[in-house]
């Protein structure tokens, strides 16, 4: 893996009805903030992401780092990046990855 790749979160949803009607109270369920960047060096998990987000993008972040890309046959306009979520679904995250 000869490339790194820098991660950015993009969007952070926030489904309150659906926390209260579903999810147990916890005090940091997730501590992302917008515009929040890390770096993948040669695919590596960034120091300090969050282990759900990191399982949720690796696959497309190692797939980077080894010089791929173009996903689903031209899904991206830029064809060495993805846009991909986080699997909490009370409060996923769109997280932008780019070959750098």
């Amino acid at each position: 893996m000869n490339h790194n790749v820098k991660i950015t979160a993009i969007r952070k949803a926030d489904y309150k009805d659906l926390q209260e009607k579903y999810e147990n109270p916890i005090a940091h369920a997730c501590e992302v903030q917008e515009g929040q960047t890390w770096l993948s060096v040669k695919g590596r998990k960034p120091d300090g992401m969050c282990e759900s987000a990191w399982e949720s993008m690796r696959y497309f972040v190692e797939e980077l780092a080894a010089g791929h890309g173009d996903f689903y046959d031209g899904w991206m306009r830029n064809p060495y990046s993805a846009m991909i979520s986080c699997n909490d679904g009370f409060r996923p995250v769109s997280f932008l990855l780019e070959r750098v």
